[in-house]
């Protein structure tokens, strides 16, 4: 992607790279572009604090258990423009210029490692506890942890990471760096990192760059800086959400090329290799995770089942019970949704384009109706698509004052928050990640996290669910990597049954379940091995 130095800026709200200069996408490479068309034209700049016409989005975590606040004068300075301005060879520092020589102060861990960008490094004894909380409810991560680091398995591997940067993505991190691993890490959200988190694993020697509350010009700086690395050049991908992939793809297309295989987790990512393979420029191989058994059935059913109510509750005190709630969309991330709203008392409607899911919905006593039948009488909104402009700025005129607005799917793409950006439209801070419209007559909704994915920019999700997810994770990067020339072609792979039922397996003991075991007669009467795998690739589960 070196050589592709304008195609940027277009693509994505998250605007432009640290050089700073506009990149505009080719017109006819549109169809293939990671971010195109994701989360529509970039935002207005942030108002100065004296104004309110927009919301200042907050930079520190709402959660309780987040240690993400620090009352040093060095909280006024970006860790970005810190760590910049502490590594140009320009710094001056000369008479009375204090808060220059503050800002000019590098960050390092206690070891004198400088390589990263977090929020604050002496926040890492606090994301260390953190950490190993998360480790207590990831067993199956752990246990592959403990199987796999004796061997090696990713002995060699560099791996660019761009994920959530949270306490169950730092046990991943420091599973993969155990199993020989040697990783570059970032975040795949400006809202969703815990500084803390990534203050302990820079603490622990990783290099990290994400804090919570980046700008768009961060987040795609935090990118590169993953990349590229003097002395240092991945050969393996770990995205979710597919901006790492499309960046190394179109800025540093060297690199790109020499990739052993890329693992995308998330829908919106898996979409755009899909666009990639089918347009011929997908010239590694790809392991789709998100569609894996053990990420669809668990980590988007369970996690949304309890996080959505998680992410509400922290953010609005709403009570659910007699609540008219609309879920749009019924895929496995709205089934857990509507199930935990349902169980709460909330009347919950969906809203669908496949007639199978409609037709599950419908059988599970859910009314389907179209948005534009219901709007009016709506007290939550929940979109949970990956698709764009599900809620628009019709849609949100209609709105009774009151009704609360949030998002589920990976992209920020479903409701169309820009529309809200006009000046007849006031907004108002009420608290981190919570914001009212104000519309001229005084109606007023609430819209949670600017649209972006609610559970994890407001709450946080179930550790057990995740190192489920994890764990398939890890073992797509140790296949691909140890692949033999020739096993996978530069296209879009599921993963083999066989690994999906192992992940299951590591999790089983956590229950104390016990599986039974097929004899021989059994075993040659299904036409199957003793030990599976027990389904073929085309059992809906």
């Amino acid at each position: 992607m070196a050589a592709a130095g304008d195609e940027h800026s277009q693509l994505s709200p998250r605007a432009s790279l640290s050089h700073g200069k506009p990149l505009h996408p080719d017109t006819a490479n549109r169809q293939i572009s990671f971010m195109d068309e994701r989360r529509g034209k970039t935002p207005p700049k942030r108002p100065s604090r004296g104004r309110r016409s927009v919301s200042q989005s907050s930079t520190d975590s709402y959660s309780s258990a987040s240690y993400s606040g620090s009352s040093s004068d060095e909280d006024d300075v970006s860790p970005r423009e810190r760590h910049q301005v502490a590594t140009s060879a320009h710094v001056h520092t000369n008479g009375g210029e204090g808060k220059d020589k503050r800002r000019a102060k590098r960050q390092t861990n206690s070891k004198g490692f400088s390589d990263f960008c977090v929020k604050n490094i002496r926040q890492a004894a606090f994301g260390r506890r953190e950490i190993e909380i998360a480790e207590q409810e990831m067993p199956g991560l752990m246990a592959l942890r403990k199987r796999a680091s004796g061997d090696k398995p990713l002995q060699g591997a560099k791996i660019a990471g761009c994920t959530h940067l949270t306490a169950q993505a730092a046990v991943l991190i420091e599973t993969l760096a155990a199993c020989g691993a040697s990783v570059r890490w970032c975040a795949c959200n400006i809202y969703s990192t815990q500084n803390e988190v990534a203050a302990a694993l820079a603490e622990a020697g990783f290099p990290i760059f994400a804090w919570r509350g980046e700008t768009e010009d961060d987040f795609w700086w935090c990118i590169e800086k993953s990349i590229s690395c003097e002395g240092w050049q991945p050969n393996m991908i770990l995205d979710d959400g597919g901006d790492l992939t499309h960046v190394m793809f179109k800025k540093f297309p060297h690199m790109f090329g020499m990739i052993k295989g890329i693992v995308e987790e998330s829908v919106t990512g898996v979409h755009r290799l899909y666009q990639l393979s089918k347009s011929g420029k997908l010239t590694v191989p790809a392991m789709n995770v998100n569609d894996s058994v053990t990420k669809q059935k668990f980590d988007n059913l369970y996690s949304c089942r309890e996080s959505v109510l998680d992410a509400l509750k922290r953010t609005t005190d709403i009570m659910f019970g007699g609540k008219h709630v609309v879920v749009c969309g019924y895929g496995e991330v709205g089934k857990g949704c509507c199930s935990a709203l349902r169980g709460l008392g909330a009347i919950v409607y969906v809203t669908e384009i496949d007639p199978i899911c409609a037709l599950q919905a419908s059988m599970e006593g859910f009314k389907v109706v179209t948005l534009n039948e219901v709007i009016r009488q709506m007290d939550v909104v929940i979109t949970a698509t990956g698709n764009k402009n599900v809620v628009n700025r019709e849609h949100l005129d209609r709105m009774k004052t009151g009704c609360v607005i949030c998002n589920m799917g990976h992209s920020n793409t479903e409701i169309d928050v820009d529309s809200l950006r006009t000046p007849e439209l006031t907004w108002e801070k009420v608290r981190s990640q919570v914001d009212h419209v104000i519309w001229p007559d005084g109606k007023r909704i609430i819209l949670l996290a600017e649209g972006r994915l609610v559970n994890l920019s407001c709450s946080s999700v179930p550790s057990f669910v995740v190192s489920i997810t994890a764990a398939t994770q890890a073992l797509a990067l140790i296949e691909l990597f140890n692949a033999p020339n020739g096993r996978y072609k530069q296209d879009v792979y599921l993963l083999p049954k066989k690994m999906d039922e192992y992940v299951a397996s590591l999790h089983l003991p956590a229950f104390d379940a016990h599986l039974t075991e097929l004899n021989d007669e059994q075993a040659r009467y299904l036409g199957i091995g003793k030990a599976g795998p027990f389904k073929p690739n085309y059992y809906r589960y």
